[in-house]
């Protein structure tokens, strides 16, 4: 008896108490890209395609990125008198009307079908046309939501994260700062600095009209931090020595990501709204600017809402503008699903079996969306 506990004994010595245990199985490298390529690719690919809200969401998105990026170099400039004026949409029908031409055109040497566009929407009381307008402001408001929302949420999320996970004398300085940037008064700031600096960046635009945004942002998150930094992965990370930057950026921000995402995409809308109406009021430069909130404003003063001549010059901007916000919003609302590990794990092929998606649903926090230990 004695002898077999010594043997045992000496196998749980050689065996390093146990720790040294390896798998049976070993994943080379190009298994190791393979699963990481359809964890974070793929399977958010399928969640997106299986979620209607994602699906429709990321297709207005995606479809407005285009126009933005693609859409200036295929759609003319608009200028004044390259049109007749107040022309209507679709002139002659849908279809067989006027509005299209079936032509060619020569790429790389060889000529292939094409259809040209003759003011599909119509043009305004000046003969510029309205698809052109839009396409042409399209640049200007994407880099300038874009860049509200990444400074909202780098700022938001980097003070409010720090602040609820530190505590002690940096909970205090920040949430001083913070609540100094919330009583300040956000409408008359808005209008001074815009009609102090008169900006006409987009960039430095966006990030003025959400200046107070982070505040708010920062505040929402420390609550949220605050729940998070006592959980049992959050515990094992400290214990294993991690640094507060590692933990912060590694374990408490990727289980609030749908709470970010909903706040930036907020900041998005808000953006949009706060810029389309200073443009309206003339309380920005819009000289040579081409923006929504411009053609909202002139097809206004110009009888837009009086007369059916001239509805479409109102109508039109203000489409785009409620298709960009819901698609955000709906964009948003799907990425709440991509980032649940439960949901992606279920979606993921290379997850192994049914049991190891079992284990990351239960291993997974009931209130996370992201990794853990």
């Amino acid at each position: 008896m004695s002898r077999e506990n010594s043997n045992s004994v000496g196998a749980f010595a050689d065996d390093r108490g146990g720790f040294g245990t390896v798998s049976e199985s070993s994943l080379s490298r190009l298994d190791r890209v393979r699963r990481l390529l359809d964890l974070w690719i793929a399977a958010p690919l399928r969640v997106i395609w299986n979620d209607a809200r994602a699906r429709i969401g990321t297709f207005l998105v995606v479809t407005f990125v285009l126009v933005g990026v693609v859409g200036p170099w295929l759609v003319a400039e608009p200028r004044v008198g390259q049109a007749g004026l107040l022309v209507g949409p679709f002139q002659g029908g849908i279809v067989g009307g006027s509005w299209y031409e079936l032509s060619s055109a020569t790429v790389a040497g060889v000529s292939v079908p094409w259809v040209a566009l003759n003011w599909p929407l119509g043009t305004d009381n000046v003969g510029r046309g309205i698809l052109e307008q839009v396409v042409h402001a399209t640049p200007r408001m994407l880099t300038m939501i874009a860049s509200a929302g990444l400074f909202v949420t780098v700022l938001g999320t980097t003070v409010g994260a720090v602040s609820g996970y530190v505590g002690g004398n940096v909970d205090q300085g920040l949430s001083t700062v913070v609540d100094i940037v919330l009583t300040l008064p956000g409408l008359p700031l808005l209008l001074i600095l815009v009609a102090l600096l008169q900006p006409e960046n987009p960039i430095v635009l966006g990030i003025i009209l959400s200046l107070q945004g982070w505040a708010g942002m920062a505040r929402a998150i420390r609550s949220q931090v605050l729940t998070l930094r006592s959980t049992s992965y959050v515990e094992a990370a400290r214990a294993m020595g991690l640094s507060t930057p590692a933990i912060v950026a590694k374990e408490i921000v990727p289980n609030i990501m749908p709470f970010v995402m909903i706040n930036m995409v907020n900041a998005m809308r808000n953006v949009i709204f706060a810029s389309v109406g200073l443009y309206f009021l003339g309380l920005l430069p819009f000289n040579k600017v081409v923006n929504w909130g411009v053609m909202l404003q002139l097809a206004y003063s110009n009888g837009g809402m009086l007369t059916l001549d001239a509805a479409h010059w109102l109508i039109v901007p203000m489409v785009s503008i409620v298709l960009l916000s819901m698609g955000l919003i709906l964009f948003a609302q799907g990425m709440d699903r991509v980032f649940n590990p439960r949901v992606r794990a279920r979606h993921s092929s290379t997850a192994g079996d049914d049991d190891e998606a079992e284990d990351a649903e239960f291993n997974t926090p009931t209130t996370s969306v992201g990794g853990g230990l």
